[in-house]
């Protein structure tokens, strides 16, 4: 049987995206050729595939049962197409988009950018935000390169590695009234705190750390990034939990002091996510890599 590569590729756009207009713009095509391609396939695996729904295209039976192989079957082609290819970092003109949450943009992403400045100065990055699940950062449908952070209940279509660990510190003001340099579970309670409310699942980690443990906060304070903590905690007598990470870097302010957790709150892990079919490209495994070495050197 003879039969055109290209129409599995519009299955593929049309199961990740849902949506007509969307996977046009994915594949470079008009919304009227996709919707040809369509009906191409629909001729071809004899099955209406897609049917329009009010939010969108919605799958058949027939169209989830086919997606898994023909995901898989399309990967393996690309794979060995890509590992032909040769990839020149110094040489590459290109752009990735990359979705990491606010702990791995403030800790990890300058350092890549500065590495990528000496080793591959042609790559650009864009950097689009984490937002509250992954179908919002777009690696669900591959048109973001790399999600970062805390990856939970991915998708089949996703490839999760485990990047790093980080533990949790204290800071509070460097003339704080009350507070030494230690930090025992009965100061920490009675101290209102700064809480950080980023998008996604690390709020949820601190939660149950301190449920586990039985340790309770009085929040006077969310924010929704690191970078508001330290000058609200510089103006107050109030306390933070953060990533020991980020807390490295605030050392540096002499407005402020670090101090252990009063009692061990484990560690939490960072993970790096991607479509399965950038496994093999070689400028996407080249950037993994690097990212990778950034993670190690911490």
């Amino acid at each position: 049987m003879r039969y055109d590569l290209n129409l599995l590729r519009v299955f593929i756009a049309l199961m990740e995206e849902r949506s007509v207009t969307r996977a046009a713009d994915r594949l470079g095509i008009t919304q009227p050729a996709l919707s040809n391609a369509l009906n191409r396939l629909r001729d071809m695996l004899q099955d209406p595939l897609f049917i329009r729904e009010r939010y969108g295209m919605q799958p058949t039976q027939k169209a989830e049962t086919l997606a898994p192989g023909i995901i898989e079957a399309i990967g393996q082609l690309d794979g060995l197409v890509l590992e032909q290819q040769s990839f020149d970092p110094m040489r590459a003109q290109m752009m990735f988009t990359l979705a990491p949450n606010s702990y791995v943009e403030y800790v990890l992403i300058p350092a890549v950018v500065a590495k990528l400045r000496v080793l591959a100065p042609g790559i650009k990055l864009r950097i689009t935000p984490f937002g509250n699940d992954l179908a919002e950062t777009g690696v669900i449908s591959g048109s973001t390169a790399l999600v970062l952070g805390r990856i939970v209940d991915p998708p089949d279509n996703l490839i999760v590695q485990h990047l790093m660990d980080d533990s949790l510190a204290c800071v509070v003001r460097a003339d704080h009234p009350t507070v030494g340099n230690t930090l025992n579970k009965a100061e920490y309670e009675q101290l209102k705190h700064v809480n950080v409310m980023p998008p996604g699942r690390m709020r949820a980690g601190l939660f149950q750390a301190l449920d586990r443990h039985g340790l309770k906060r009085e929040v006077a304070v969310s924010v929704t990034h690191f970078l508001s903590v330290p000058e609200v905690i510089a103006v107050t007598d109030y306390c933070t939990t953060l990533p020991h990470q980020i807390c490295r870097r605030l050392a540096n302010d002499p407005r402020l002091k670090i101090l252990p957790t009063p009692v061990d709150l484990g560690t939490f892990p960072v993970e790096i996510a991607w479509h399965v079919r950038y496994r093999h490209d070689p400028a996407h495994r080249w950037l993994r890599a690097l990212i990778e070495d950034v993670a190690r050197a911490l």
